[in-house]
């Protein structure tokens, strides 16, 4: 339904439950549209606007500033989110979140909320991880993601400083999962992986976040210590 009235069916072209995303279409003329903008470019304290359904009231517009940009909640293992105080509730989800310019950097996505009603902690899919699992839906292709083969493991300041490990990188493995790529690149249980493709591990790119975006069948380098020592891998 939009803004003036008109009434469409809507034919469900692709999902991915994976980034909670999926693509409608609908048929007509004259349509109204947004564009991407680049949510890489959005920083700390950025006023942004988000426009939803809440509570069936369409076409609500809150506004808020950006409290963090790759907030990662434990929802999924690719989740990373940009966080605001624009008030997001009930029915917002999916709604843009736009910058000042009028692009589109987010995609309402979750809240936090101990009530069930909005306290000022919002979350929006960032546009720029968004788009390419738009684009591959668009075009009716099912969304593929690297995949390791372990079991993994946050590291303490404890274990960290037990294995000479620079607090606040990498990430260690509990478990090699047989027959896949680690277990065949040599990786092992008690490594920590502190590197993915040049690209640093740390609690803002976790490393099922830096593998899932590498392209499946690719060869990629790994960084890892084992037993104090620095080790780079071909997996």
């Amino acid at each position: 339904t939009l803004s003036d009235g008109r009434e469409f069916p809507a034919r469900l072209v692709g999902r991915d439950a994976s980034s909670d995303l999926a693509v409608l279409k609908i048929e007509g003329n004259s349509l109204p549209f947004v564009r991407f903008g680049q949510s890489s470019a959005a920083r700390v304290g950025d006023w942004v606007l988000a426009i939803g359904n809440p509570f069936g009231l369409g076409g609500t517009v809150t506004a808020g500033i950006i409290s963090a940009v790759h907030r990662v909640t434990g929802a999924g293992a690719y989740d990373r989110f940009i966080q605001t105080d624009a008030s997001i509730n009930q029915g917002n989800s999916g709604g843009p979140m736009f910058d000042l310019n009028g692009n589109v950097i987010g995609i309402n996505s979750q809240i936090y909320s101990p009530t069930g009603g909005n306290v000022g902690i919002g979350f929006a899919i960032p546009a720029d991880e968004a788009r390419p699992v738009i684009e591959t839906l668009m075009r009716g292709e099912t969304v593929q993601r690297g995949y390791l083969g372990v079991q993994m493991q946050d590291l303490t300041d404890d274990v960290a400083s037990a294995l000479g490990v620079e607090r606040g990188r990498g990430t260690l493995i509990a478990r090699v999962e047989p027959g896949h790529a680690a277990e065949r690149a040599g990786i092992r249980q008690g490594d920590v992986i502190v590197k993915v493709a040049g690209q640093d591990v740390t609690a803002d790119q976790t490393l099922s976040y830096l593998i899932s975006r590498q392209r499946p069948g690719a060869r990629i380098p790994l960084e890892l210590i084992r037993d104090g020592r620095h080790m780079t891998v071909q997996v």
